[in-house]
C-alpha cells in the first residue's frame, strides 16, 4: 500500500472544518473520512498482479558507452492501470529514468526503456521492478515488487586501442609489405633480390650470386604461427587501485593489445586467468573471434582475495602449451608475493619457454620520492625510496632468471609490452 501527495492535501482540507468547529469529534471524524476515502480508492486500483512483466535479452557494452534494457508490461485485466513502474538496477550499473509513469488500457502491452551506463566491468545486476497502481482518484495505491532477473555485462574498454595501428605499421615493415622494405630479422626465408648498399654481407646467397652473375642477398620474414600466451593473475596483488584504475583492469587493457598485434602477426593467442584456481581460459580462437572471445571471458573477473598459486598456473601453461611459446604473466611486482609464489615456479617456465614479466608500477612513488620540502614528506620519501629499492632488486633477481620485466604505468604498460613484442618479433626470438 502507498498513498500520494494528494492524501496529505486532503487532510489541509479538513482545516477548514476544524477552524470553524474546533473540537476532538471534529478532528477525528475529518480523519476517518480520509482514510475511508483513501480506503475506497485502494478498493478499486488495479491489482499489480495482473500485470505479466518481461524482460527482454539485454546486450553487452563496453564500459563507459551506453546501453539500455527494456521491460514489455502487459495489462491481464480488463481495467486501466494508472500508476508508476520503477525498474532498479544495482547503483554500479548507472541506470537513468527508471521510473516511468504507467498509463495502461485492459489488454494492451507497452515497451518501457531504462538507460543504462556501467561504471564497473563486469555482470551488473538488476534488482527489482515494482509497480505502484493508483486508484480513479489517486490517492491510494497498491504496491509490489517483482524479482525481474536481468544483467548487462561491461567488456574491457581496451582502451590501448590508439596504440594498434602504429603498431601494425611497423609490424608491415618486418613482414616487408610495406613501401619501405627493410631486412627482418627473422629465421623464415622470404624472397631473393638484388644487393643494394647498405645490405648485411652475411645475407648475400652466394649460390644465386654465381647462378645470377651479380650480387643477390635473401630476405627473411619473422616467424608465423607461434604461440603467446597471456596469464592473468587474479590474485588480491590484482585488486590494487593505480591512478583510480585497478591494477586488474590495466592489465587486461595491455594483454588485449598485445593479443590483437600478434594475431595480426600471424600468432596463436592463448588465455588463461586465475589465482588459486583457473578462472578462465581462451585456446583456439581464430583471428576474427580472438578479441570477442577475449573480452566476454574478462569481462566478469574479479580479484580474489587469495594468494595466487603459480604452480596451479604452471600447469595450465603446460597444458595449453607443451611446446616453446611466449609467456606473458600479467601480475603485480610485488617482491614478497613473487619471491615466495612465482620464484620457485620461474625455474621451470625458463626453461621451456620465452617469459616476459608485465606488471602496472604505480607514478606516485617516484613524485613521493622526489617530494622532500618537509619532514612528513621527507619520511613518505623514505619509505619510495625503500619500495622502489625492493622492486629493482626483484627486478634484477628476475633478470638473472631470464625473465624479462616491463614495469610501467597503467597508460604506458600496453604499447610498452606491444614494443617489446615487435622487438622480439624483428630478431627472431619467439
Amino acid at each position: 500500500m502507498a498513498v500520494s501527495g494528494r492524501f496529505p492535501l486532503l487532510l489541509l482540507l479538513g482545516m477548514v472544518a476544524v477552524v470553524l468547529q474546533p473540537t476532538r469529534e471534529m478532528v477525528l471524524i475529518w480523519v476517518g473520512i480520509c482514510v475511508a476515502v483513501t480506503v475506497l480508492d485502494l478498493t478499486f486500483a488495479v491489482s499489480p498482479q495482473r500485470l505479466d512483466i518481461q524482460r527482454e535479452p539485454v546486450g553487452q557494452v563496453r564500459l563507459g558507452t551506453a546501453g539500455s534494457t527494456s521491460l514489455l508490461v502487459t495489462n491481464m485485466s480488463g481495467r486501466r492501470v494508472r500508476g508508476w513502474i520503477r525498474d532498479a538496477w544495482q547503483p554500479s550499473a548507472g541506470a537513468t529514468g527508471e521510473r516511468h509513469r504507467l498509463r495502461l488500457p485492459g489488454g494492451e502491452r507497452r515497451r518501457f526503456t531504462t538507460a543504462l551506463r556501467p561504471t564497473r566491468r563486469g555482470d551488473r545486476l538488476a534488482d527489482r521492478v515494482t509497480v505502484r497502481s493508483f486508484g480513479p482518484l489517486g490517492i491510494g495505491a497498491r504496491q509490489r515488487s517483482f524479482s525481474i532477473g536481468g544483467a548487462i555485462r561491461a567488456l574491457p574498454p581496451f582502451a590501448s586501442r590508439k596504440h594498434l595501428p602504429s603498431r601494425l605499421a611497423t609490424l608491415r615493415q618486418l613482414d616487408g609489405r610495406s613501401a619501405v622494405r627493410i631486412r627482418g630479422q627473422g629465421t623464415e626465408f622470404d624472397s631473393l633480390r638484388d644487393y643494394v648498399e647498405g645490405d648485411d654481407v652475411r645475407s648475400i646467397d652466394w649460390r644465386a650470386t654465381a647462378r645470377r652473375q651479380h650480387v643477390v642477398v635473401r630476405t627473411w620474414q619473422p616467424e608465423r604461427d607461434r604461440r603467446v600466451v597471456l596469464v592473468l593473475d587474479t590474485s588480491r596483488t590484482s585488486a590494487g587501485r593505480v591512478e583510480d584504475m585497478p591494477r586488474l583492469d590495466s592489465e587486461m587493457d595491455a594483454a588485449l593489445l598485445l593479443a590483437a598485434l600478434a594475431s595480426r602477426a600471424g600468432d596463436r593467442i592463448d588465455f588463461i586467468a586465475g589465482d588459486r584456481w583457473v578462472r578462465a581460459r581462451v585456446t583456439g580462437s581464430g583471428r576474427t573471434t580472438l578479441l570477442g572471445d577475449l573480452v566476454s571471458a574478462m569481462a566478469p573477473l574479479e580479484p580474489a582475495l587469495l594468494e595466487a598459486s603459480w604452480p596451479t598456473l604452471a600447469t595450465a601453461i603446460a597444458d595449453t602449451a607443451p611446446r616453446r611459446a611466449l609467456v606473458v604473466l600479467l601480475t603485480a611486482l610485488e617482491p614478497v608475493a613473487i619471491e615466495e609464489s612465482l620464484l620457485p615456479t620461474l625455474a621451470a617456465l625458463t626453461t621451456h619457454h620465452r617469459v616476459v614479466l608485465a606488471s602496472v608500477s604505480d607514478p606516485a612513488l617516484e613524485e613521493m620520492a622526489a617530494r622532500r620540502d618537509s619532514t612528513r614528506h621527507a619520511y613518505d620519501a623514505a619509505a619510495a625510496e625503500r619500495t622502489l629499492a625492493l622492486r629493482q632488486r626483484t627486478i634484477a633477481l628476475l633478470g638473472r632468471l631470464g625473465v624479462t620485466v616491463i614495469d610501467a604505468s597503467p597508460e604506458d604498460l600496453p604499447p610498452r609490452l606491444a614494443d617489446h613484442y615487435l622487438l622480439l618479433k624483428s630478431q627472431g626470438l619467439l
